[in-house]
């Protein structure tokens, strides 16, 4: 009886620690595409699902994904629900940026999609020097445990204009204050930027928006690796971003992979963020 009741009291505190702490995690999946051979979409997307399912992140910010692919994600780890449009025609067509969260923890207060460009509320616009359309799709959640709210916004930017991409960051930050209310806002994404290039240096210079990022100094792993392992250096161009009311720990570059290749060609990133006092 005493053992049974040890370990509900620590069932209970560990139910207690995860109510008060967000785990948000970034991953760009790779869209499937034929070209990707022995990696396309269905010859991978277990190793996907066993990646999120292992690692349960509460929040989870996916870039790259078609329809099909968020569908499947859904039905295979069903305590995820999500937010995001298709970045083509603002319904189902093209890659999502998209949202997921643990449908019995967070209820949407709000939620909406723009699209980098000069026009942010004409679906399928792009604008700069952009190749293709962009989007950010952002929400406002409750934590039902906590009563808290938060923005969580999730992005793609642009992998050839560096004005479009430079651009892109200020967009985000202008649009999220517009909605921030002292909220705390954590940005999610593949930034398709070094840390020494214009873009991500713009997502941390405070103007609009004051953000920081958790990834030690000392972090050493990059995120977008190419499918196989060890092929070729590792870029860091996958971040989190938050704001000042949350305070960040256990950041994390997933590495996981089956000695040969990974299950996609970015590692996600992950970080547990505390909720204020």
């Amino acid at each position: 009886m005493i053992r049974l009741f040890c370990v509900a009291i620590m069932l209970a505190a560990a139910f207690t620690m995860r109510a008060q702490s967000l785990k948000v995690m970034t991953y760009n999946i790779r869209l499937d595409h034929t070209v990707d051979g022995v990696n396309q979409w269905p010859k991978r997307s277990d190793k996907v699902y066993a990646l999120i399912r292992k690692y349960d992140p509460d929040i989870l910010g996916i870039q790259e994904a078609l329809h099909h692919q968020l569908q499947d994600i859904l039905k295979n780890i069903p305590e995820y629900t999500a937010v995001g449009v298709g970045r083509d025609d603002g319904k189902t067509k093209g890659e999502y940026s998209a949202i997921l969260f643990k449908k019995d923890r967070f209820a949407v207060q709000q939620q909406n999609t723009f699209w980098l460009s000069e026009t942010p509320d004409v679906a399928g616009s792009k604008s700069w020097d952009a190749a293709i359309t962009r989007v950010a799709t952002w929400a406002s959640l409750r934590d039902l445990p906590t009563k808290k709210e938060f923005i969580i916004v999730n992005t793609h930017f642009d992998h050839i204009g560096t004005v479009a991409r430079e651009k892109s960051a200020a967009l985000i930050k202008e649009k999220i204050a517009a909605v921030h209310q002292q909220v705390p806002v954590i940005i999610t994404g593949d930034f398709n930027s070094e840390p020494t290039e214009a873009p991500y240096k713009n997502m941390l210079n405070g103007e609009a928006l004051k953000l920081f990022n958790p990834r030690p100094a000392t972090e050493s792993q990059g995120t977008f690796c190419t499918f196989t392992v060890n092929a070729a250096p590792c870029k860091v161009i996958d971040y989190i971003f938050y704001t000042a009311e949350l305070t960040p720990k256990n950041y994390q570059v997933i590495t996981d992979h089956n000695g040969t290749y990974y299950p996609s060609d970015h590692l996600p990133v992950m970080c547990i963020f505390l909720w204020p006092e």
